[in-house]
């Protein structure tokens, strides 16, 4: 059994519970199904998260990584989200701050995964790092952009633009 890599992977189930209840707390303070639906959607996705990790914990710490099954670990998709003339202006704020946040949640997430996949030595774990790399890079560049949108959006509801 290796402890460097059960640590590196009990760190990372953290950041991925971490990521859970920070969407779920998004999804509790939103006004309107579809923004709720949204967090929660994410909220799950981290979850899954959660799930592939605790089962590689579980094969390594049992020195049976030959059972890891990658394969069905699925590629990462986003949803839809939600557009802006469907949320409620209390919801404007929230959205705004949450894809602010998770900006630099993912940013440090793949950050987390690319140094792991660096530094392990078994292949199942730096293939899955490599897949979480992935799903946090669609995430990552699906909130700069609606964040960049709800930002401008924000700022014209609020007065701030045009300068």
């Amino acid at each position: 059994m290796n402890n460097q890599e059960l640590l590196i992977i009990k760190k990372a189930i953290i950041n991925e519970i971490e990521g859970y209840e920070f969407y779920s707390m998004a999804a509790n303070n939103a006004n309107s199904e579809e923004v709720k639906n949204a967090f929660l959607e994410l909220a799950e996705e981290e979850m899954q998260h959660v799930v592939w990790l605790k089962d590689l914990f579980n094969k390594i710490k049992d020195d049976n990584i030959a059972d890891f099954q990658l394969a069905l670990i699925s590629e990462p998709v986003f949803p839809g989200v939600f557009k802006w003339e469907n949320i409620d202006r209390k919801d404007a704020g929230i959205a705004v701050s949450v894809f602010g946040i998770g900006i630099q949640m993912e940013k440090a997430s793949i950050e987390y995964y690319v140094k792991a996949a660096k530094e392990t030595d078994i292949k199942e774990a730096k293939e899955l790092y490599n897949m979480l790399i992935k799903w946090e890079k669609v995430h990552l560049d699906k909130f700069a952009s609606h964040y960049e949108e709800l930002k401008e959006s924000w700022w014209l509801e609020q007065g701030y633009s045009p300068f």
